[in-house]
């Protein structure tokens, strides 16, 4: 595999040199010919805190400036972002941030952070954006959020919204969330009307390779959901469409999604450009994916 280099620019000791290997053109998918720069910081400069944590505060001391409208994302990562921002809001090393929420839980941090929020509908540009991910396709970047929240008051189409609008999104996750071939669920949003009949078209789609269930709002259902489906605050039911085997291409899975009759939306993100902040027992890898004509190899 051909590899080229770049230094970076940097007075920070921690910050060495980018790794862009070539795409493996796995799929036949465009996304797939996308490169990724991965700059890697070591374990020692870590000590003195957890992986997350530590992505948390690489990525506010390095994308979030003053005066920037900033989209807050849900998880532990982001609840760690939203409050180390409130901190450097209160030292004043940061000013004059406004901060748009993906969800109630937190809007909820951010206000006691003392972050001023605004409401995404009203907002015009959003300059950037953080959030945590369920699972992240490596050397494409594209994610899958809304796997395990189950309260219908969170939406997967506002925190789609923001991330989507955003200028530059980060995702912070755990190395054991970044792989090729990810499996496990897909969250989709379906009228409630007719639910079955877009859960049986989409069990059609990906017969053999997943099975797709009706998200209840309490405790453990059936294929069906149970007597209580869960019902988003938009008014939609959320199946979960669970892969029991490795997904080839989550390109190739969305645009399947979205040709499906009574298909709303669904918790995979393709945004360009995008970046994730991967944090392992060893230090910190940042990863980004960029067109192919974005570096000049030598």
């Amino acid at each position: 595999m051909a590899l080229a280099y770049i230094a970076i620019a940097s007075s920070n000791p921690l910050y060495s040199s980018l790794t862009l290997p070539t795409s493996r053109g796995r799929g036949g998918s465009s996304t797939r010919r996308r490169r990724t720069h991965c700059l890697k910081i070591t374990g020692s400069s870590l000590a003195g805190g957890s992986a997350l944590f530590q992505a948390a505060h690489h990525t506010v001391d390095t994308y979030i400036k003053s005066g920037m409208v900033i989209g807050l994302g849900s998880g532990l990562a982001s609840d760690m972002a939203i409050q180390y921002i409130g901190l450097q809001l209160g030292a004043g090393a940061l000013k004059d941030i406004v901060g748009i929420p993906m969800s109630i839980a937190c809007a909820s941090e951010a206000a006691k952070a003392g972050i001023p929020l605004g409401h995404y509908e009203y907002c015009s540009q959003i300059d950037f954006a953080f959030d945590d991910a369920d699972i992240i396709e490596e050397g494409t970047l594209i994610s899958v959020i809304g796997r395990t929240r189950n309260q219908g008051e969170e939406s997967i189409i506002q925190e789609k919204s923001i991330l989507n609008g955003a200028n530059k999104l980060v995702f912070m996750i755990t190395e054991n969330q970044y792989k090729s071939g990810p499996d496990g669920s897909i969250p989709v949003l379906v009228n409630s009307l007719n639910w079955l009949q877009a859960a049986e078209e989409i069990d059609d789609l990906f017969l053999g390779d997943a099975e797709v269930w009706r998200r209840p709002s309490i405790g453990i259902a059936g294929p069906n959901g149970g007597d209580f489906p869960l019902v988003t605050k938009e008014g939609h039911n959320v199946l979960d469409v669970i892969f029991t085997s490795p997904i080839l291409s989550l390109n190739e899975v969305s645009k399947s999604l979205d040709e499906v009759d009574g298909v709303i939306d669904h918790g995979i993100i393709s945004k360009f450009p995008c970046t994730a902040v991967i944090a392992s027992e060893s230090g910190l890898s940042v990863v980004d994916n960029l067109p192919k004509n974005a570096v000049k190899e030598p």
